[in-house]
């Protein structure tokens, strides 16, 4: 049985688990796999030009002295990364993980659910499922 499965929660409604399911895979394909597809095309089509802000001349001319090797390597940071920044605002969400100078109490609803503090691990465990089926 997958970890994602909505059993694996035992504190969690099976339609709320869905819900979370449903939104943790949403964030990866959306933010994740389509921002990078974005950037790899941004760092390999941009023409420079003289009306290019600088920094991308410069983001674009360190991409383009990488080896393709080292570019890959490039790519799988920035996916980390994402990844990474990703968990760490679904743990502030969750509850798990704490703002500094911040005293709310946050909550996030999904049709007016409450997501039970388990997006942060159902992200992870998708994560996991990803790279051992990679």
């Amino acid at each position: 049985m997958s970890k994602l499965e909505c059993s694996y929660f035992n504190n969690v409604t099976e339609k709320t688990c869905k819900m979370n399911d449903i939104f943790v895979k949403s964030l990866y394909e959306s933010i994740v796999k389509e921002n990078l597809q974005l950037y790899k095309n941004l760092y390999e089509t941009t023409n420079v030009t003289s009306k290019t802000d600088e920094y991308w001349k410069n983001a674009i001319g360190f991409y383009e002295s990488l080896t393709d090797e080292n570019k890959d390597t490039l790519m799988r940071i920035i996916e980390q990364t994402m990844i990474d920044t990703i968990s760490n605002m679904l743990g502030v969400i969750d509850g798990s993980s704490t703002l500094n100078d911040c005293p709310f109490e946050l909550k996030l609803l999904l049709d007016s659910n409450d997501t039970e503090g388990e997006l942060q691990d159902l992200f992870l465990e998708l994560i996991e499922e990803r790279d051992s089926n990679s």
